[in-house]
Formats: C-alpha cells, sequence, structure tokens
C-alpha cells in the first residue's frame, strides 16, 4: 500500500507541478512577466500540492509579509516549498537548481535567486540581488546553514545574509523547521526520487513551523547569535512537542 500511494504522489506531484509551471509562464506571455502574480501561482501551488501529498503543518507565530530576510534552520529539500506556502519570498537556491526538470523552469519564473556556492563573484552578485529585492519590499528567505543535517540544533550560520540586513538596516525573522521523524530529512546524497518514494508512502509528514519576532541591530553578530539563540530554543520546544503526541499516540493504541 505505501509504495503504491507513493507512486500516486509521485504522478500527482508531476502532474500539477507541470500544470502550475504552464500556468506561470502562459500568464507571462499573455499579460506580462510579473512576479508577484507568479508567487501567488506558487504560493497556491504549495499549499494544494503538500496537503495532496500527505505533508501536515503546524504554524506557530506570523508569516512576515515586509522586508525581511527569513533565516531558516535546514532538515530537507522540501523545506523552502512548506515557506513559500505561507509567505510570498524571494528564496535563494544552489545554482543546480535552475536544470532541474520542471522545478527548474517555475523556479526561474517564481522568485528565486540562484547561488553558485563554489563562486566568490556568484556569492557577491547573489547578496546584492538580495539587497535589491528588499528594496524593493519583497521578504528574501535564507538557510545560513547552507546544508541540510540532522543534528538536533543548528550547525554554524554563514554570516553573509546577516551582514547585507545590518548595513542596509532591514530585519532578520528567525525561522525553524522540523519534522516529526528525522527519516524526512531530506540530507546528504539522498536524491529525490529514492527519498520521494521511501517516504511519501507514508499516510502523513508532520512538521511545525515556528516564525519568530523581527530583529533588529546594525550589528550583524548581534542579529546572528539572537537568530541563532531562538531558532535552537524553537527546535527544542518542537522536538519536545513532536515526543508528547508520539507518547499519546502509543498510549490510546
Amino acid at each position: 500500500m505505501k509504495k503504491l500511494r507513493a507512486m500516486l504522489r509521485l504522478l500527482y506531484f508531476a502532474f500539477y507541478t507541470s500544470f502550475k509551471v504552464g500556468q506561470i509562464i502562459l500568464s507571462s506571455l499573455i499579460m506580462g512577466q510579473d512576479i508577484r502574480r507568479s508567487m501567488r501561482i506558487r504560493q497556491r501551488w504549495a499549499q494544494h500540492l503538500l496537503s495532496v501529498i500527505g505533508v501536515r503543518v503546524q504554524t506557530s507565530g506570523t508569516p512576515p509579509d515586509f522586508p525581511c530576510i527569513l533565516m531558516s534552520n535546514h532538515r530537507s529539500y522540501l523545506d523552502p516549498a512548506i515557506l513559500v506556502r505561507e509567505t510570498n519570498a524571494y528564496g535563494v537556491s544552489k545554482a543546480e537548481v535552475a536544470k532541474w526538470p520542471i522545478i527548474g523552469i517555475g523556479a526561474k519564473g517564481a522568485g528565486v535567486i540562484f547561488l553558485k556556492r563554489e563562486s566568490k563573484e556568484s556569492r557577491k552578485r547573489t547578496l546584492q540581488g538580495i539587497g535589491e529585492k528588499l528594496q524593493e519590499g519583497f521578504p528574501v528567505l535564507l538557510f545560513p546553514e547552507g546544508t541540510t543535517h540532522s543534528e538536533p540544533f543548528t550547525a554554524s550560520f554563514k554570516p553573509g545574509g546577516f551582514k547585507l540586513a545590518a548595513a542596509e538596516g532591514f530585519p532578520v525573522v528567525p525561522v525553524a523547521i522540523d519534522y516529526a521523524s528525522t527519516a524526512d530529512h531530506w540530507i546528504g546524497n539522498d536524491t529525490f526520487l529514492p527519498h520521494f518514494l521511501r517516504r511519501f508512502g507514508e499516510r502523513e509528514i508532520p512538521v511545525q513551523v515556528h516564525y519568530g519576532e523581527a530583529i533588529w541591530s546594525d550589528d550583524p553578530q548581534v542579529l546572528l547569535n539572537d537568530a541563532k539563540i531562538w531558532i535552537d530554543a524553537e527546535l527544542l520546544d518542537i522536538a519536545s512537542s513532536f515526543k508528547l503526541s508520539s507518547s499519546k499516540h502509543q498510549s490510546q493504541s
């Protein structure tokens, strides 16, 4: 049953994502490019698709709708989709994503800044691009750890985004995200298809997302430290919540 459910969800993922990417392209051709319209299409894609494939998101706090840098810990390649279901933010993604079938085309048209991590010049251009989007009034989503992992607390944060926020006078909004099962952490060399078929056969994939209050400072180290401390505390709270929920479920069974 799990294999069949995973296969059906994979087929629906491919169909629905293709449909929404086509909608973005067609609307741009007919009505002209409008990134906010494309982001709304992207948001509807995430809201509907995540529900259909069994991702159950519980949110705490208020997703920001003002120019800021959302700084989130990183568990899974699914994290960006979960976060853009609630906020129309520009994302920053590794350049390889632009070459992915279907997803890459959609990302190009729906608010993603691509980064070549190994290139110093690309990192510089990316920070400039983030600054431009903030000035245009958009939130921007960053994962300052730079990679996914399964450690209970955050790894070291890269300082670039914090330096930009401090220098340009924009706030940082910390975000904590985690999954009920560490098996849903999409890490290491785990590629899309094997992970999807292995995990999306489950009836539900519970996720919690906690949004913090905006943090303002002209000192990037203060922004980094305060965001990291807040996220670590929330990750502990999320883990405790999932553990309590699991204990209640087992006792009722």
